[in-house]
């Protein structure tokens, strides 16, 4: 045997599993501890994709309009048919051709001519794509929120390839309803005009007599919510405003809690250079009208424009300290591109959490005695290579876990225990094969060499197959599966290492201070 390396060797192992060791120590601290063994909140939200294609073909609509006023057409109306289609009709011919050629328009929408309407359809790929930044927004978003409310350690995630749902895990969370009401509140921020020579109504009737009978194309009616001075809903109003938006969330620079003159908590906005240049303009044109502040489509208040106002505003909405704090925090992490609907909303709560932490290690305790107990009793002394490999393998588990920031989860420590198990599965190939040989009457030396030569192919194959099945695993599913199969996959490369590198080297370390091994005990 080669005997030239052992230093060199030995140098490799003591570096691993003192860098292992270094990381997982104190295991309380180095850890992250799932969920379902810290406690917390673990939801699962469904992005609602649709709201983003309404919202896109919301936006081409308004450019569409825009755009052929700004040219002097008059009598054009624009109307959606779809989430993903509009008409516009009035329109000339040669007017509609110039129209389907817009650079603007002619990558995202395929225009054809229809009972003298010009109609667009939002291609496929266009569709599918917003749908899939939509999630990805969305998953940003949350993330962002979460992070904002301090959430130690959170898991946020897009459940399988391409799905709409995201899975949220809150460790130690001790308020669920106010993160979920973080979570999902879009906290869309929209100032319009209010329509002219109208004022908030009781009802949907008085509003619609006050317009003329019928509401307008380019009026939306709006609720705005009426508190009693205990902050409960007593009623609402409604409200005439213009569909055109004069900023948007979009155009948000910055939000911070204040209070209003009443010294009443509100938040105040500024907004950004373009933003503001929009914003003064509007309101030095239309001095004396009111401009309806609107969150997720509820007026939160309607002042009257005094003079022309640049880049800030404030938002009043009979508030708490806390709310106002929240909604700094949804705005300054912007707004959610679509709905969010709760699939799954469960907690758990930390006493099942050190429950569940005392059985693993119970049942890993157990499980390791087993093991230990039958390679020394079926292999004699051979059998103390495998113990030791095994041990350095639980260490490289638990340190791999703490370096790469794996969280560590019930099934996870399900993953460990299985990992203990398979841990000594390649040493047993070995030894079996070194039996094989040396009852074929090879020496001692020969065998081993034999023994791991030969040993090695199935090894190989065995746990490649596992770690491909554990990635599957990984890649499409949630977070407990993820957590089994980061275990299970970190377990079996550290398995590979222990019994093949970790225990060949044990061998040769006795043969080179024995060269003349005549019997092995196994």
């Amino acid at each position: 045997m080669d005997r030239s390396n052992l230093g060199s060797r030995f140098a490799l192992i003591v570096l691993a599993v003192g860098l292992a060791a270094w990381s997982a120590y104190p295991p309380g601290e180095s850890i992250k501890l799932g969920l379902d063994l810290r406690g917390g909140s673990h939801l699962v939200l469904q992005v609602e994709t649709d709201d983003a294609l309404r919202a896109e073909t919301g936006n081409d609509m308004d450019y569409v309009q825009q755009l052929l006023e700004d040219e002097g057409v008059t009598g054009v109306q624009v109307e959606r048919t779809s989430d993903t289609s509009f008409k516009v009709t009035g329109v000339a011919p040669e007017k509609a051709e110039e129209l389907k050629d817009s650079p603007f328009l002619k990558d995202t929408w395929d225009a054809q001519r229809s009972d003298g309407a010009l109609v667009f359809t939002m291609r496929t790929l266009e569709e599918n794509n917003l749908r899939d930044l939509a999630v990805r927004q969305a998953l940003q978003t949350i993330r962002n929120r979460i992070d904002a409310f301090g959430v130690a350690e959170p898991v946020v995630h897009r459940e399988g390839i391409g799905g709409d749902r995201i899975v949220v895990q809150m460790p130690g969370v001790d308020d669920p309803q106010r993160v979920k009401d973080l979570i999902k509140n879009t906290a869309f921020l929209e100032l319009r005009l209010l329509r002219e020579g109208t004022t908030e109504a009781d009802s949907l009737e008085q509003l619609r007599a006050a317009l003329g009978g019928t509401i307008p194309p380019d009026v939306e009616v709006l609720p705005q919510l009426v508190y009693d001075e205990a902050r409960n809903v007593v009623g609402r109003t409604y409200l005439a405003v213009e569909q055109r938006q004069v900023v948007t969330g979009r155009d948000l620079k910055d939000a911070r809690p204040s209070a209003d003159d009443f010294n009443q908590p509100a938040v105040s906005f500024t907004l950004t250079r373009e933003g503001g240049r929009k914003f003064a303009d509007v309101t030095a044109a239309n001095v004396g009208r009111r401009l309806a502040i609107i969150l997720d489509n509820t007026v939160m208040s309607a002042p009257v424009i005094e003079s022309r106002i640049s880049d800030s505003g404030i938002i009043r909405g009979d508030f708490t300290q806390q709310e106002a704090t929240d909604l700094v925090t949804v705005l300054k992490s912007g707004a959610l591109p679509a709905g969010l609907t709760y699939l799954e909303d469960r907690s758990v709560g930390p006493t099942l959490g050190r429950d569940s932490i005392a059985q693993g290690q119970r049942a890993g305790l157990i499980g390791g005695l087993l093991v230990v107990l039958t390679m020394l009793v079926v292999y004699k002394l051979t059998g103390l290579n495998a113990v030791l490999a095994l041990a350095l393998n639980i260490v490289l588990i638990f340190g791999a876990l703490a370096i790469f920031g794996a969280t560590l989860t019930l099934p996870g420590i399900a993953g460990i225990v299985l990992t203990v198990g398979m841990a000594v599965d390649a040493n047993v190939l070995v030894f079996e094969r070194i039996r094989e040989e040396l009852r074929a009457g090879r020496t001692v030396k020969s065998a081993i060499v034999a023994g791991f030569s030969k040993a090695l192919s199935s090894i190989v194959d065995g746990n490649l197959t596992t770690l491909i099945a554990a990635m599957f695993l990984f890649l499409f599913g949630t977070g407990p599966i993820r957590g089994f199969a980061v275990t299970l996959s970190v377990g079996i490369l550290a398995s590979v290492f222990t019994a093949v590198f970790v225990s060949r080297w044990i061998f040769d370390l006795l043969h080179a201070r024995r060269p003349r091994v005549e019997k092995l005990s196994i």
